[in-house]
């Protein structure tokens, strides 16, 4: 069990734990020098003969140092608010009772210190403070215990309640990858760097390489304690120091905020969607785009808040909101953070992370937040998942899912309705109902498509994605085409896709153009005529013949050699076959050989050489072509 306090600043936190503990505590310097503690202070004692340690951690109460009492209080299992009979309650004790309750931390214990200054009216009336204090909120009806540090009173009767709390605090998950928020780094001589957090979740063993900060840079786990004690495994719940070690690693590149975590998990991310709870004690209403420090782990980041349902939120109410960070956040869904005003002198509310890879553009479309709607109310990954799925219309990244609830593939189970997807940017996860939704979808548009381009074989995928327009990423798209190929419901003619049954219809002008073009460039022979020839002789726009042998290219019936020079189909295909016929009995392709068997200028014979190279039927090496037998005319050659 982790223990820690919270209260107004002289109340007696640091008093009351060496009189649990029996232990003076790490006080420093500075702090016995002013009578105040100013930073985390931790001690470690068993609350029973026979049962195991409990840290405690010291929190400072003064209001310049809530920053330390936010990098202390995350992952504490009960707190103890304590609060003096003398002083009553004072502002950083509600300050402190706020953060505690938006941190969720589930239990709470009330130390009514100095009983020894007061009378019994004084302490019946601070004890009537707290509990109307703390009606409204979830320790209401808390018990307290009066007591003195100074003189021993109520102690013992405090201690046997935290022996019992121990017995019922819930044994956190270790579940997930190993989460470690850093509070404390410093160096021992003869073992080198060692970090002390508390546990968020998983486990750490003796040999484990973790990734540490923002960088993730790779480090070594030496050895450990667990809740101070030298242990082989360290895991969720408790208090962990680490004895790391790294190239290079030395100790001023690590700093309170930093995050440990396994490798798999390792994401920061700028962007996180939260669900935002303004205290009701604020005096105005928050406005979109406020700037504030957020507090989650140990880490204090500044950020702008988008509000995503309005412009305002008032005290007391709620909202999905948007974190805009200034620095990256390593955070998973469920974690709970604290936001203070941007000059951090007050605390304005809090909230519970529900996704951290909070997307960039329609943040606030009612497809988001039907999604935060899911995941405010999920209990789990897989209570979550098909609404999810419901409201993303391009499918889901497991890996990002594995990240967002820390959890491995292996320990969550896909519903039979759930369809991986395999692209080539990795799985994306579908609805069935879905995925087959999309596949019909691009069969209309594939069939309006032709219905307004009849003289179009088809579109190439990129352009049929344009025109779908569908909300999928290109590799999605791609691994969805696939899938319509290998089904048969589409066909491909080179890059063009088409339906099966799809013909080429030219208009009656295209067709009666073609057929007069055909003939005069079959009449050319191997020197068929240039486009502004064709066009001249038809007394037509070289563009409008252009345009049209352009068409028949992607059909397949001409073949463009060069710009505007095109041969037809039958042409092409003869001087193929001669030139496989003479390479019968010679396997290098002389450029002054083929040029006398078409009986054409050396320009031209050269430029018909080199389109045969990019087509695959002859390669060039250096000054030499051999003609390709892997090639689609050679081996129709070959068959006849």
């Amino acid at each position: 069990m982790i223990v820690g306090t919270a209260g107004h600043i002289d109340h007696g936190k640091t008093a009351l734990l060496q009189a649990l503990t029996g232990q003076a505590g790490d006080q420093r310097q500075e702090e016995r020098a002013r009578g105040m503690t100013i930073d985390l202070g931790y001690r470690y004692a068993a609350l029973a003969e026979d049962a195991p340690l409990t840290g405690f951690i010291d929190v400072p109460g003064h209001e310049r140092f809530i920053h330390n009492m936010l990098a202390g209080a995350h992952g504490i299992d009960l707190v103890l608010l304590v609060v003096a009979a003398d002083d009553g309650v004072m502002p950083q004790t509600r300050e402190h009772l706020a953060i505690i309750e938006l941190l969720g931390i589930p239990r709470a214990l009330v130390a009514i210190s100095k009983c020894d200054r007061v009378e019994p009216a004084r302490l019946a009336e601070v004890q009537a403070q707290v509990a109307d204090l703390l009606a409204p909120g979830p320790y209401a009806g808390a018990p307290q215990f009066p007591l003195s540090s100074v003189t021993g009173e109520g102690v013992e009767e405090l201690r046997q309640a935290l022996r019992e709390a121990q017995g019922d605090v819930a044994r956190r998950s270790v579940a997930g990858g190993f989460r470690l928020a850093i509070d404390r780094v410093f160096a021992v001589s003869g073992a080198g760097i060692v970090v002390t957090g508390t546990a968020l979740a998983g486990r750490v063993t003796a040999g484990d390489t973790l990734l540490l900060g923002k960088a993730g840079k790779p480090v070594r786990v030496r050895g450990l304690h667990a809740q101070n004690q030298a242990a082989l495994v360290a895991e969720a719940g408790q208090r962990v120091a680490l004895n790391i070690s790294a190239e290079r690693l030395a100790v001023e590149q690590i700093h309170r905020g930093d995050w440990l975590v396994a490798e798999w998990l390792h994401a920061p991310s700028t962007r996180v969607d939260i669900e935002l709870a303004l205290l009701p004690g604020e005096t105005r209403a928050f406005e979109h785009f406020g700037a504030v420090h957020v507090h989650l782990g140990t880490q204090d980041v500044t950020a702008r808040v988008a509000l995503l349902e309005g412009e305002k939120l008032l005290p007391g109410q709620r909202m999905f909101a948007q974190l805009l960070l200034n620095a990256p956040l390593q955070a998973v869904h469920g974690d709970r953070l604290v936001l203070r005003d941007q000059r951090a002198q007050r605390t304005l509310g809090g909230g519970q992370v529900l996704d951290p890879f909070a997307p960039s553009r329609q943040r606030r479309s009612e497809a988001r937040l039907r999604q935060l709607q899911v995941l405010r109310t999920a209990r789990d990954l897989e209570q979550a998942l098909p609404a999810l799925l419901d409201a993303a219309p391009a499918g889901l990244d497991p890996q990002r899912l594995e990240r967002q609830f820390n959890r491995l593939r292996g320990t969550w189970h896909l519903p039979q309705d759930v369809l991986v997807v395999a692209t080539r940017q990795g799985q994306l996860l579908f609805a069935t109902g879905h995925w087959q939704a999309l596949k019909h979808q691009v069969l209309e548009q594939l069939a309006q498509f032709h219905e307004q381009e009849p003289d179009q074989l088809g579109p190439d995928r990129d352009r049929l994605r344009r025109f779908v327009a569908l909300p999928l990423e290109r590799p999605a798209f791609v691994s969805l085409l696939d899938e319509l190929l290998a089904e048969g419901a589409i066909d491909s003619s080179g890059p063009w896709l088409h339906l099966p049954g799809h013909k080429v219809q030219l208009s009656e002008a295209d067709a009666a153009l073609w057929e007069r073009v055909q003939s005069q460039l079959l009449a050319g022979g191997f020197e068929p005529p240039w486009v502004r020839t064709l066009a001249g002789a038809q007394n037509v726009e070289e563009a409008q013949v252009r345009l049209l042998l352009r068409k028949l290219a992607r059909l397949g019936l001409v073949h463009q050699v060069v710009r505007d020079l095109f041969y037809p189909e039958a042409t092409l295909r003869r001087m193929a076959d001669m030139l496989l016929q003479h390479s019968a009995s010679t396997p290098i392709v002389q450029v002054a050989a083929f040029r006398d068997m078409l009986g054409i200028g050396r320009k031209r014979t050269v430029q018909i050489l080199e389109y045969f190279d990019r087509i695959g039927l002859t390669r060039r090496v250096a000054d030499q072509r051999h003609i390709r037998a892997d090639s689609a005319l050679a081996q129709q050659q070959a068959r006849h």
